[in-house]
């Protein structure tokens, strides 16, 4: 599971950071990657990347502000023409439907892969046997909500020698077994899981927040998190700017991430005003407050790594 950064600056591209858009790999988990937002020119962006479009089977938005979703409709066409046949999930709050209905309508594009468009509301928005993905609509201009990702607890690893011994042959039952299924064997033995499989692993939590002020929803998205990503558009002593557009700043981000007792705090949607020697400052006054926080750059990967 890794955190790949396509765009990471605020309001409209710039010359060192890009709009937002943020690739989640789950290459190893699910062999596929879901994208939160897709500002303009994230194509491009992925240009620059070994990421294919083709592997992209959700794609979550956060809002409807056009930094975070310009480049939603060239990207879904793109994929046509990219080897690009899978279905594709939409997330997204009221009217990304009709936003991209419109755009790809008027623009007679035509789609060679199933696209469902899901408008979201609070709560669960999917959930399969790997993974729950909440939401909670966040302090913005317009509604914005930040996503919670939850992978789900895996069995331990198979104690197959364990189970030799036990005269249990590869096959079938290992499968089973690696399931948790319990089995009887043909000379009327039970096998029960939990003596031949290692520690349940422990599913990763990453929380990504879209547009917002300092709020509660956003403690709650992150509570225990591992990996947070909370905007921070403006620097500690810019708190009434931040208030007055619906951002956050460094303080503000560091502060959810510390009092939901998250692992990791990762900086994204920076304004341009700040230059790349600034960039440590920001951190640094995060860090006062949350020692482990990082701050985004294009093209920036980071791995979220098993728990032990």
């Amino acid at each position: 599971m890794d955190i790949f950064f396509l765009g990471t600056g605020a309001g409209m591209p710039a010359k060192l950071r890009n709009v937002t858009s943020i690739a989640l790999k789950l290459l190893e988990e699910r062999g596929g990657v879901w994208l939160f937002d897709a500002g303009e020119a994230t194509q491009h962006q992925i240009l620059h990347t070994s990421l294919k479009p083709r592997r992209i089977e959700k794609i979550f938005i956060t809002h409807l502000h056009g930094d975070h979703i310009y480049g939603l409709p060239g990207l879904l066409s793109s994929r046509s023409f990219q080897g690009g046949e899978s279905e594709v999930t939409v997330y997204g709050p009221k009217g990304i439907k009709e936003y991209i209905h419109t755009s790809l309508s008027l623009s007679q594009t035509y789609l060679k892969y199933p696209l469902t468009v899901n408008e979201v509301d609070e709560g669960v928005i999917f959930e399969d046997d790997q993974f729950k993905v909440e939401t909670l609509r966040l302090d913005h201009g317009i509604p914005s909500y930040g996503y919670r990702i939850i992978e789900k607890d895996r069995p331990g690893t198979l104690l197959a020698e364990k189970l030799k011994d036990a005269g249990v042959a590869p096959g079938p039952i290992f499968r089973k077994i690696k399931n948790g299924e319990a089995v009887i064997l043909e000379d009327g033995r039970t096998i029960n899981p939990t003596e031949f499989l290692g520690p349940t692993q422990k599913g990763r939590i990453v929380t990504i927040l879209g547009d917002t002020r300092y709020c509660e929803n956003a403690i709650s998205l992150a509570n225990n998190a591992d990996f947070l990503v909370h905007e921070a558009t403006f620097s500690a002593n810019e708190e009434k700017l931040a208030h007055d557009y619906f951002h956050s700043t460094t303080h503000q981000a560091a502060q959810v991430a510390k009092i939901a007792g998250c692992k990791q705090l990762c900086l994204t949607h920076i304004s341009s005003r700040y230059d790349r020697k600034d960039w440590l400052e920001l951190v640094d006054e995060a860090k006062g407050i949350f020692p482990n926080t990082d701050i985004a750059e294009d093209f920036k990967e980071i791995n979220i790594p098993l728990k032990h």
